[in-house]
């Protein structure tokens, strides 16, 4: 999910987290019955609501620090992107080190600030909150770095959702109009829940669709599942896959006859009129590996040690070009159908190989021609 909407996100929880009585408080309002200072003491927060609403918010962009692999190579940064800043097992330690360098900022700055410990549990829900955002989405999370690199997804989500993040904008906005209450902030979160238990029924619904589409038509399927889409929690992607080749199609679950657009309509409505009724669905056929004269080139790339990173990274790989190219290399490249987005202009993460003098060399196809990649 997009890093604005996680900031927002852990805003909200910062919210939620804010206002708990300052230890020993109740203790205070005993000792100072009478005097109206201990019930005004007993009523203070042990942390100011805007300071835990920022510590919210600062722990919840934390896990995307993680761009800087980039600085290494592009790579590093897809190998390790949503790796162990975004680890269930180092959130605990994460969680530490956040908390601790907080509340010695606030208290460096003469800020009123209690210790890390006022810090730590906001800071480990915000990024709980975080690896929850971008699990529910297709791109996958290593959440076991750094002992495993496999990646976890729902694939509940579109990564960017903007009804999800309207919630979570609607929340803080009521939050700041009822300043002493935290049910505003409660009810978002309990919305967001709601919210992707919708994406998860139109998940189920067009993996439905794909399973009788595979069984109408005598389909094997190896692998059923769906892509989320954007502009309705109804779109997707429906993907079977035989063992050879890929079926698939753009459908709406809920759509009982097509959408017009115009270029004139607003572009949520444009983004959706791709995807159809599940009754008019047009299904297409890739074959993994393509055919003909093409098909052994495609496997020699697809199985070459140079190209693990891919094999690892890709969901749903197709061929998307193999043969001679205008300088007289021979390359293969293979895009993923779960980046296949109708209306979009380039489908990105298209790699592949081209032969050089010393083996194989990585490259991306973009829309300008090949571009070559440090394998580091």
């Amino acid at each position: 999910m997009d890093t604005l909407t996680h900031a927002l996100s852990g805003a909200l929880v910062g919210r939620v987290l804010a206002g708990r009585r300052a230890p020993g408080a109740a203790a205070a309002a005993g000792g100072a019955s009478g005097t109206g200072f201990g019930a005004s003491a007993a009523a203070r927060p042990a942390v100011p609501v805007w300071q835990m609403v920022a510590a919210g918010t600062i722990a919840a962009i934390f896990p995307d620090l993680d761009f800087v692999l980039g600085w290494i190579s592009e790579l590093t940064y897809l190998r390790g992107h949503r790796g162990v800043t975004h680890s269930l097992i180092l959130l605990p330690l994460w969680g530490l080190l956040i908390a601790w360098l907080l509340a010695r900022f606030w208290q460096r700055g003469g800020r009123v600030a209690a210790g890390w410990r006022s810090f730590y549990p906001v800071v480990c829900a915000a990024i709980f909150v975080h690896i929850l955002g971008d699990l529910i989405t297709q791109f996958g999370t290593m959440i076991l770095a750094p002992f495993s690199d496999q990646r976890f997804g729902w694939g509940t989500t579109f990564i960017i959702d903007l009804p999800f993040t309207g919630i979570i904008l609607a929340g803080l906005l009521a939050s700041a109009l009822w300043r002493s209450s935290r049910v505003p902030a409660t009810a978002a979160l309990v919305l967001l829940a709601g919210w992707v238990g919708v994406q998860a029924t139109g998940r189920a619904e067009a993996i439905d669709a794909a399973r009788a589409y595979a069984a109408a038509n005598g389909i094997k399927a190896v692998e059923v599942d769906a892509a989320p889409r954007p502009a309705s929690p109804f779109n997707w992607t429906a993907i079977v896959f035989d063992g050879e080749r890929y079926h698939y199609a753009h459908l709406n679950t809920r759509r009982s006859e097509p959408l017009v657009a115009t270029d004139d309509d607003n572009f949520i409505r444009r983004f959706s009129a791709p995807y159809l009724p599940v009754a008019m669905a047009q299904w297409e056929v890739r074959e993994r590996f393509g055919n003909g004269s093409t098909r052994a080139l495609a496997e020699q790339v697809w199985n070459a040690e140079d190209f693990a990173f891919y094999r690892w990274f890709a969901m749903f790989p197709v061929l998307d070009h193999a043969g001679e190219e205008g300088d007289g290399q021979v390359c293969a490249s293979f895009k993923d159908l779960r980046f296949l987005t109708p209306g979009r202009d380039r489908q990105p993460f298209i790699y592949g190989l081209c032969n050089a003098a010393d083996g194989w060399r990585l490259i991306e196809r973009e829309a300008g021609g090949l571009r070559w990649i440090d394998p580091r």
